[in-house]
């Protein structure tokens, strides 16, 4: 099994934290976005830096090199411990990571017209880091990303990706 994100909104840092990580960063309680009341997408095995970036430029209608953008970490807040082994009970060794995803990708998602949803499921559909089921696996998923950013945007909320091993 591979690592799983899970995309949702929340209106700032401390919300995100809460909902993804656990009350006050506190990851040994397991959160659930679920038990949280977030608004949440199971997105399983799409990375936010490789694969939504590039959903995010074929809504944009740009070359994926051109993505200036990246997730900003969020969650461990803690600093990596360079060349030193990662304690097993410490933050960084639980795998779970929080990122939040740039405001102008949930803009660029939110805006993107209806009609031109299946033109940009077609270009993400043939990506090779993903192996949808098929066209409409992709354009489905799509059509998720695009709710949750306009969710989140009606809202004024961030865009923020939890990543789980």
């Amino acid at each position: 099994m591979g690592v799983l994100y899970d995309y949702f909104h929340a209106p700032d840092h401390t919300t995100a934290v809460n909902q993804a990580i656990g009350p006050d960063g506190d990851w040994l309680r397991e959160t659930s976005l679920e038990e949280m009341g977030a608004d949440w997408i199971d997105a399983k095995g799409l990375d936010p830096h490789l694969v939504l970036a590039q959903l995010v430029a074929y809504a944009e209608g740009v070359p994926f090199a051109d993505q200036q953008d990246t997730p900003e970490l969020i969650w461990p807040a803690l600093p990596y411990p360079q060349g030193e082994p990662v304690a097993p009970d410490s933050p960084w060794g639980t795998g779970l990571v929080l990122q939040q995803l740039p405001d102008r990708w949930r803009d660029v998602l939110a805006a993107l017209p209806e009609d031109a949803v299946p033109m940009v499921a077609a270009q993400w559909y043939e990506i090779e880091e993903v192996d949808f089921a098929d066209y409409l696996d992709a354009k489905d998923t799509v059509d998720m990303f695009t709710g949750l950013a306009f969710r989140a945007r009606v809202a004024g909320a961030r865009l923020y990706c939890r990543c789980c091993p």
